[in-house]
């Protein structure tokens, strides 16, 4: 008689998965706001939105990943940051708007699933969605053997949100004379990691030693998590008038600051006052990479940008000192001349 063939021969291990849930459930249920009627577990999230906040409510949806950073959080066995860097991904978009996070799902898709790699990535997820009161609702947790390389697995977020309509921030009403302020990033965030890898290949660099000026070894620099915007630009929201939001990704300043522009005006970036952690200046050097490319691919410093009110900038900057959220003031609007580009760093 032939043997039975199991789904566990195939690759798939059905009680690992029930034994994460089991594990990560009291993580996920910190993030849980009042308006959650659902439980773990079940088919889909279900959320009562509060009407009596969002009286023309929008809702605003947001995805992303966490890209081919991982491959160094593989290379360094390290995963207690690549939580963060999802969902700070995905929530710094949506705050763009001037949405609050509401709820988040996240997809987590491996060859054989590791449970304590698993828990380590979602309790960071859930980690950061606590700070920002915004729910880990659902997610998905799909072991796919054959399909991924050993010791490797992929990460997707979904988040979304509501803004009352009158409250949508969309940089129309930017205008000549409005000032340009930086929110920080914390490192290199998320983006850019292709150029970093082929680098660090070419120059042939040990990811667990430090080098030339870094006291940390590079590999954990690189792995810095992600910046999360979220509580600064909501605080900001409620007590100022601010024009335009963009976050710093893929494409640097030159690619996402003209997605908040109208086509009449320029941004003028003075790169003198643009505090450049030393890992950007140290990849350029070690790649040869062109200081146009360097603009291009990374955020060189820069987390978000906001467009204020020329008269509230000191008060702004202010607040965001009150918030411990590191600030500089790093350019202006100005009217655009004809065939002129909507970036300008100089």
């Amino acid at each position: 008689m032939t043997r039975p063939t199991t789904y566990r021969e195939a690759g798939v291990d059905i009680d690992s998965a029930d034994r994460l849930i089991d594990q990560i459930g009291p993580a996920v249920h910190r993030t849980h706001r009042r308006e959650v009627v659902s439980h773990l577990g079940g088919y889909a999230g279900l959320f009562a939105l509060d009407l009596k906040k969002y009286a023309d409510p929008l809702l605003v949806s947001t995805t992303d990943g966490v890209g081919t950073k991982l491959k160094i959080a593989f290379e360094m066995k390290k995963f207690d940051g690549v939580g963060q860097d999802l969902v700070a991904m995905c929530v710094n978009d949506l705050v763009c708007c001037g949405a609050e996070p509401l709820f988040f799902l996240d997809y987590y898709a491996t060859g054989k699933l590791d449970i304590a790699e698993a828990s380590q990535v979602i309790e960071g997820i859930a980690h950061s969605l606590e700070k920002i009161n915004c729910t880990l609702i659902g997610g998905e947790t799909a072991e796919m053997p054959g399909f991924y390389q050993k010791g490797e697995f992929d990460l997707a977020g979904f988040a979304v949100g509501a803004v009352n309509r009158d409250k949508v921030v969309n940089g129309q009403k930017i205008t000549p004379g409005n000032k340009i302020i930086a929110l920080l990033s914390s490192g290199l965030h998320s983006n850019g990691f292709s150029l970093v890898r082929k680098i660090i290949e070419k120059k042939g660099l040990d990811l667990n030693k430090p080098v030339d000026d870094l006291k940390k070894p590079l590999g954990e620099i690189l792995l810095t998590p992600t910046e999360v915007y979220v509580n600064p630009i909501l605080s900001l929201l409620a007590k100022f008038q601010i024009l335009g939001i963009a976050h710093i990704t893929g494409g640097g300043l030159i690619e996402n600051i003209p997605r908040i522009l109208p086509q009449n005006v320029t941004a003028h970036f003075d790169k003198t006052k643009i505090p450049t952690p030393p890992i950007f200046k140290l990849l350029q050097e070690w790649g040869s990479v062109t200081e146009a490319e360097m603009w291009r691919v990374f955020n060189m410093g820069i987390g978000m940008v906001i467009v204020v009110r020329g008269e509230e900038e000191k008060n702004i900057l202010s607040e965001l000192k009150k918030m411990n959220c590191p600030a500089q003031s790093i350019g202006e609007i100005k009217s655009r001349k004809k065939n002129e580009a909507q970036v300008i760093i100089t």
